[in-house]
């Protein structure tokens, strides 16, 4: 099998003394078997072409990540998705042209290559942290209310994909992770698998205290080996996953992750995790868990974690996955939004759709350099064409840097 779950009654003796001492113990795992897949998954880029949209001749994705020890960019193109809204109103500002566009490197100006309005549908990866971590979290923010301690972690993501994604013209994958990233569909515009998805959530329980944030946005975004695809209910325990880089049509692509933002034992540290998150130029949406358990108990909690490391996380462990999260979303021009209670979700994920689906793609080309070095970007717009650029009106949500490959 392919996800190990802990029964729902272990639920009830979760302890709040997990987190607010030193050490804990495990539980046991269990495994339970997955639905059966109706059909398997067909990739954006797999479709057949039609009069409408052709697929891209490229053999590499525009400004994509390796998953090498050394993180590189492997094509000249710097591939930008950026949105425009009135810092006034904060109404998404549309119908805007290329013209209305300058991208700068280090402040130099640079020629815009490519361009398209917001008018493709989205191809997103959720990202779910599904661990016993965020689930006392959880539990012991609501007061108990929140039975197991899921409504947190799952409710975002089930409104998400019932709410959000509109098949068939969008894709969506989801993965789950905790001790280590494991997708539970690779991209589909199928109703059926995505309800298929839902359901696997619902009728288990996380098992592990670890939660393996770099690993897993990794994974997402450039791929490499990992845990089957759940819902593919393949005979090998391990396959190879293809990252967000390798999608090479033209549509619009984000990320959209529910997580603490607590890491505690990725084999990628929060450097290299960030530096993959600022060459992948995907944006990421984040809904940020555990704020009232925070809230509530955050003064109570020793400044340094207990003997189970970051499972046992101390008061600036949290603070530290926050500051994380903020940056992560600002860096790749997306969004984060701390949710204290549910009443704040509706908002933040119609928000979060606005944005994903006003994105301007932009692209320009860094020739053949090679040096090794982190360069700013920044994105100016001038919405009424008055040859002057509207910082003081507007904001530009887009990726903050590029990280250029050496010789």
């Amino acid at each position: 099998m392919k996800v190990s779950f802990v029964s729902r009654a272990a639920a009830a003796a979760l302890a709040l003394a997990f987190l607010l001492t030193p050490a804990s113990g495990l539980l046991a795992q269990s495994r339970r078997t997955p639905p059966q897949p109706q059909k398997k998954n067909t990739r954006p880029d797999e479709r057949q072409p039609t009069g409408e949209q052709q697929p891209q001749q490229q053999t590499v994705p525009p400004d994509a990540v390796k998953d090498t020890e050394i993180v590189k960019v492997s094509s000249n193109i710097v591939q930008i998705e950026a949105v425009v809204y009135s810092k006034k109103s904060g109404k998404i500002v549309q119908g805007l042209k290329k013209e209305n566009f300058a991208v700068f490197e280090d402040g130099v100006q640079k020629d815009i290559t490519n361009f398209s309005t917001p008018d493709a549908p989205i191809t997103v990866s959720l990202v779910l942290e599904y661990s016993k971590l965020g689930q006392i979290q959880a539990y012991y923010g609501s007061s108990g209310t929140d039975r197991y301690g899921m409504e947190e972690m799952l409710g975002p993501t089930i409104s998400f994909l019932q709410q959000v994604v509109k098949p068939p013209q969008d894709y969506v994958s989801v993965i789950a992770y905790d001790m280590r990233p494991t997708p539970l569909t690779d991209f589909t515009n199928d109703p059926a698998r995505i309800t298929q998805v839902i359901n696997l959530l619902l009728v288990n329980q996380p098992v592990s205290s670890e939660a393996n944030l770099y690993d897993a946005l990794k994974l997402t975004l450039v791929g490499g080996r990992a845990d089957s695809v759940v819902l593919e209910n393949s005979k090998e325990s391990r396959a190879e996953y293809g990252g967000m880089t390798a999608i090479q049509d033209n549509r619009r692509k984000a990320i959209f992750l529910i997580t603490t933002g607590i890491d505690t034992f990725s084999k990628i540290n929060y450097d290299q995790a960030r530096k993959i998150v600022q060459n992948a130029g995907v944006p990421i949406y984040i809904i940020g868990t555990g704020e009232l358990f925070f809230k509530k108990y955050g003064d109570m909690m020793s400044p340094e974690d207990g003997l189970g490391g970051a499972t046992t996380p101390g008061r600036m462990t949290m603070l530290q996955a926050r500051n994380a999260l903020r940056t992560f979303a600002d860096e790749s021009g997306g969004a984060y939004f701390p949710v204290t209670f549910a009443g704040e979700l509706p908002s933040a994920l119609q928000s979060i759709n606005a944005l994903m689906r006003n994105q301007y793609s932009l692209a320009y080309s860094v020739g053949e350099r090679r040096d090794g070095k982190r360069h700013k970007i920044e994105v100016k717009v001038d919405v009424d064409g008055d040859g002057k650029y509207d910082d003081k009106d507007y904001v530009v949500k887009a990726r903050q840097f590029f990280n250029a490959p050496k010789s």
